[in-house]
């Protein structure tokens, strides 16, 4: 999974850096196997060459069972920090969290999660949105 912090024009490199890292340690404090600073393939022009990474992008590596701790952590953290979104990528498939949270977001997180969160067991009767807190939408 990918995340990318948005501070909005209003916000500094220095801070974005900073925020990113803050969120980092506390995405360790999770059961999620790594969170590394995305790094650029090659520096930019005019850059010193070396370790570059990129300003605002974490890379959460976890098992399907973590994803919905992540995110409500996620949800959470950028309610209390001058982060106006936070995009979560995994696949292709991608969802921006702001820091104003509603019921229309708790929804796409939910949906989000049946989509990307653990699958039943093969032969388990067992209904994945039970017990999860998993909702499904339905487009009208």
């Amino acid at each position: 999974m990918n995340l990318a912090l948005d501070g909005g024009p209003d916000s500094d490199r220095e801070e974005l850096d900073a925020l990113t890292r803050q969120l980092r340690e506390q995405l360790l404090a999770l059961e999620v196997d790594h969170v590394e600073l995305v790094r650029l393939d090659s520096a930019p022009r005019g850059a010193k060459p070396g370790d570059v990474i990129t300003i605002g992008s974490l890379s959460v590596t976890m098992a399907p069972f973590a994803l919905r701790a992540v995110l409500r952590l996620v949800e959470t953290w950028i309610e209390r920090r001058p982060v106006r979104t936070i995009s979560v990528a995994i696949d292709g498939d991608s969802i921006e969290l702001q820091a104003i949270s509603s019921a229309d977001q708790r929804q796409l997180i939910d949906v989000f999660v049946a989509a990307h969160g653990p699958t039943p067991l093969p032969g388990s009767n067992a209904d994945p949105s039970q017990g999860s807190g998993t909702r499904t939408v339905q487009e009208s």
